[in-house]
């Protein structure tokens, strides 16, 4: 259970839930090292336990994080915590597609367009990287207040294809934009996208789903068999080229629909242009339901009409038998027969046994390999190094998925070598922020960051927070409270704090003469202070230095009750001796 302030990888500090779904729950959380809010999808507990579905749902998630456009929402990051599996993403403020629709009904034309061409053109950037996203529809379709459109779940349908058939509500979600080729058992490819978004633009334009159905199969089947309603006969104002656009993305036969969704973006800019408006309706050029998938399609029994039962029981009160009825039997017991061995003993024939993962902690690589092995299961060549402070240098740490889990025999593991109590290896730092780097440095690695000026080594123009030097050698690896001095220019244009930071009189006098500040030295008596500590200065630390500026220096000097001065006099002993002769 996911609760508000609970930590992530000691990184992802949650704020509140923002969504639920079938698969996973989102989260609005605080990235406290980059300090900025994201999105991070916590895969839910109960498929978190399947090996197979989480090595997917992250490769997936992997694989979309590479693809960057305005239109398709930013990962930043994936990763597992304590058997808790997520996707951070970049978090966008606004609702999705299918919130706005509820909210307005149908959209105008041109608004619906305006949405459609940013969705085309995210998802022909996808497929230009190779990447289906297999689950278009609004509600993984995020609107900003301006109007900017973000696609998300990318890589993640994938994952999910496999497991949301079991899944009822994630499935009765889906299931209104899944193209007949999925609905019937075959693989994606990039016309399901387009498939899809011709659905969805369907409903921009009228509100409405084409198809709908007490339960998924009732659905997909009618994506199968049922012509797509008419968008015109809604709302005829909507020219034909339009509807010629979504008769084209859902055609059942894919060799009807779109080859690119770059030729259905290129379609949609041009759509209401003039010329086009009363273009001709869209024809097939292939026929939209072959005879293979006519055959392949789920067989529905229609009860017989009640003529067809008046004859059949006339035909057979004339035979005198119960031949036919005998066959229908024999045949309904085959089928059920099959079905089992199909779905119960032929999965339990083939199923491949649950193991633990031994606790191979502490142990070195070459012995932790061979106590796997004969568990079963397969080893990658790979070894991931990281640090402990309890776990000698070379020892095993800890494996993946972790020890104890049980698994699939045969699943690869990761083993996890020690570094001893190294915790991390010296970076190249030079020409960053000094900020950020000390920041990360202290607060994730316990370095001892200290921070140093001095003048640059060449004329090169530096900013005042650049590092431009440092005390480690870049892949020096180093362990908890190590010192690592970073540098970073003497450039100094303010008022330093002369009082505080403790300088010298002849220091603020150079100091002075280096920047052409007129100084003034004022002494004054105090038994709070010692002899010459700077006790004030008339300009602030901080303020700009501008040449030819007075500054005033107050400074203090030893405090003296008897001494005498005689105003006219500078001669302290001469005074004395004068009034001594006065007095006799």
């Amino acid at each position: 259970m996911i609760t508000k302030g609970q930590k992530i990888n000691d990184r992802y500090e949650i704020i509140r839930s923002i969504g639920e779904g079938g698969m996973a729950n989102v989260y609005l959380a605080k990235d406290i090292i980059l300090d900025r809010n994201v999105a991070i999808k916590v895969l839910r507990g109960d498929l978190a336990g399947d090996e197979k579905f989480v090595r997917r749902f992250q490769r997936e998630a992997l694989s979309a994080s590479s693809l960057s456009h305005p239109n398709i929402v930013e990962m930043y990051d994936v990763g597992e915590d304590h058997g808790t599996y997520y996707i951070v993403m970049e978090y966008v403020e606004g609702m999705t597609l299918k919130q706005l629709i509820k909210k307005r009904g149908n959209l105008s034309l041109s608004e619906a367009i305006d949405i459609m061409l940013q969705i085309t053109d995210g998802i022909k950037e996808a497929h230009d990287s190779y990447i289906i996203h297999r689950d278009l529809k609004p509600q993984n379709i995020l609107i900003k207040e301006n109007g900017e459109i973000k696609i998300t779940d990318f890589g993640i349908a994938m994952a999910l294809n496999s497991t949301q058939l079991t899944q009822t509500n994630a499935i009765m979600g889906s299931v209104h934009y899944l193209p007949p080729e999925q609905a019937s058992g075959k693989g994606a490819t990039i016309k399901s996208d387009i498939y899809s978004m011709g659905i969805l633009f369907y409903e921009l334009l009228t509100s409405k789903l084409p198809f709908k159905g007490d339960n998924a199969v009732e659905i997909a089947l009618k994506h199968m068999k049922n012509d797509i309603p008419s968008v015109r006969s809604i709302n005829e104002s909507i020219p034909q080229s339009v509807e010629n656009i979504i008769l084209k993305a859902t055609a059942k036969n894919p060799k009807n629909r779109y080859e690119t969704a770059t030729m259905m973006h290129d379609d949609l800019l041009s759509c209401l242009n003039e010329e086009r408006l009363n273009e001709k309706k869209y024809e097939f050029l292939y026929p939209e339901h072959d005879t293979e998938s006519e055959n392949k399609k789920p067989v529905i029994l229609d009860p017989p009409k009640e003529e067809e039962k008046i004859e059949e029981e006339n035909i057979l009160e004339d035979e005198g038998n119960n031949t036919w009825i005998w066959i229908l039997s024999l045949i309904f017991l085959f089928i059920v027969l099959v079905l089992v061995g199909i779905f119960v003993v032929y999965p339990k024939l083939t199923e491949v046994p649950d193991v633990v993962i031994p606790n191979v902690s502490g142990m070195t690589i070459q012995k932790a390999e061979e106590t796997l092995k004969e568990k079963g299961f397969e080893v990658k060549i790979e070894i991931e190094q990281i640090s402990d402070e309890d776990i000698d240098a070379g020892l095993v740490v800890k494996t993946s998925p972790a020890i104890g889990r049980k698994v699939k025999k045969g699943t690869p593991i990761t083993l996890y070598e020690s570094l001893g109590d190294t915790i991390y290896e010296i970076e190249n730092y030079v020409g960053r922020n000094y900020i950020e780097v000390k920041t990360i440095l202290t607060s994730q690695y316990n370095l001892n960051v200290v921070i140093e000026k001095m003048e640059p080594e060449d004329d090169k123009e530096y900013d005042k927070q650049e590092i431009i030097k440092q005390s480690l050698e870049v892949g020096e690896k180093v362990s908890k409270g190590s010192k690592i001095i970073l540098y970073i220019p003497n450039v100094v244009d303010e008022y330093p704090n002369f009082v505080d930071e403790e300088w010298t009189i002849e220091e603020i006098q150079n100091f002075c003469d280096e920047y052409g500040v007129v100084v003034e030295f004022v002494p004054k008596e105090t038994e709070e202070f010692e002899e010459n500590v700077i006790i004030s200065q008339s300009r602030a630390a901080g303020t700009t230095i501008v040449k030819g500026a007075n500054l005033k220096i107050v400074y203090a000097v030893k405090y003296n009750e008897t001494e005498i001065v005689d105003p006219e006099n500078e001669n302290t002993e001469e005074f004395e001796e004068d009034t001594n002769q006065d007095n006799e």
